[in-house]
C-alpha cells in the first residue's frame, strides 16, 4: 500500500481528500496531513513517503514554491487543484500528475498507476546502484598485502583457497599449491580478507566462497574445487546457510 502525505491549507479539503483516497482506492494510506506548508516541509526532511498530494493555492507559500523548497525530491508529487489552468505548470514543476477537485475515481486510479510506475523505476535504479557499489567494493578488495619473512606479498584474493589456524600461526593455501605460513592468528588473517568473498566457517578455517564446490549438510563439510575438505562448525552453520 502506498504511504501518502497530504498538504492543503484548508482542513476541510484535507478531510475530503483523505476520504477520497481511503474510499476511492484501497491502495493508498494517508500517513500525515498538514495545513501548514512549513510544518509539512519539516516533516518531509525526516520522512520519505511513497507520494505527496499537494494543493496549489496556499497562503504564504504556494504549491510550486513548496516543491522548490523540498530538500528531498525522491518521491512523486501530485498537484491537487480546483483550477484547470495550473495543469501544464504543474507538470513543468516536477509534479508527476495533477488532479482536479472534486477528484474523479478514474483519474485517481490513473494517478496511482503513475505513482507505482515512478516508484518501481526508482527501486530498480537503487538496486542497480547497489550492485555496482558491491562490484566496485569487490574490485578494490582483490589485492591483498601479506607481510611475511621480511617481505611483502601482493596476492589476488582469487588465488586463495582457504586459510587455516595453528595456534598463533596461520597458513594460507593458494590455488597453485603454495602454502604461506604467517605469524598471525586466524582472526588477524581474516581481517585482511574481503568479507564479500571470504567466510570463517570454523574457528580454524576461513574459506574463499567462490572456491566451494559442494556443501555436505549432513556431514558438515564443504568441498572446494581443489577437493580440499573443510569442516563447518555447528555454530557457524546457520550463518553460512543464510549467506549461501
Amino acid at each position: 500500500m502506498l504511504q501518502a502525505v497530504l498538504v492543503d491549507d484548508e482542513s476541510k479539503a484535507l478531510e475530503s481528500l483523505t476520504w477520497e483516497l481511503n474510499n476511492l482506492s484501497n491502495e493508498v494510506n494517508v500517513i500525515a496531513s498538514f495545513t501548514d506548508a512549513h510544518e509539512a516541509l519539516g516533516y518531509l526532511e525526516d520522512h520519505t513517503p511513497d507520494c505527496l498530494f499537494l494543493d496549489i493555492e496556499m497562503p504564504l507559500m504556494d504549491g510550486f514554491q513548496f516543491i522548490k523548497s523540498l530538500k528531498n525530491k525522491s518521491f512523486p508529487v501530485v498537484i491537487t487543484t480546483a483550477y484547470n489552468q495550473y495543469a501544464l505548470k504543474a507538470l513543468k514543476n516536477e509534479a508527476i500528475d495533477y488532479l482536479l477537485k472534486p477528484i474523479d475515481t478514474d483519474d485517481l486510479n490513473d494517478t496511482i498507476k503513475k505513482i507505482k510506475k515512478f516508484n518501481n523505476k526508482n527501486q530498480t535504479a537503487e538496486k542497480l546502484e547497489q550492485i555496482l557499489l558491491n562490484f566496485n567494493a569487490r574490485s578494490l578488495d582483490k589485492k591483498i598485502t601479506i607481510n611475511t619473512d621480511g617481505k611483502l606479498l601482493f596476492l589476488e584474493s582469487d588465488e586463495i583457497l582457504y586459510a587455516e589456524s595453528d595456534g598463533n600461526y596461520s597458513t594460507i593455501y593458494l590455488e597453485d599449491g603454495q602454502k604461506i605460513v604467517l605469524t598471525k592468528k586466524l582472526k588477524e588473517v581474516n581481517a585482511l580478507l574481503p568479507d564479500t568473498s571470504f567466510f570463517r566457517i570454523h574457528n580454524s578455517f576461513v574459506v574463499n566462497l567462490g572456491k566451494i564446490k559442494e556443501f555436505l549438510k549432513t556431514d558438515g563439510y564443504v568441498i572446494l574445487k581443489s577437493n580440499h575438505k573443510i569442516p563447518v562448525s555447528r555454530q557457524k552453520k546457520s550463518d553460512f546457510l543464510d549467506l549461501l
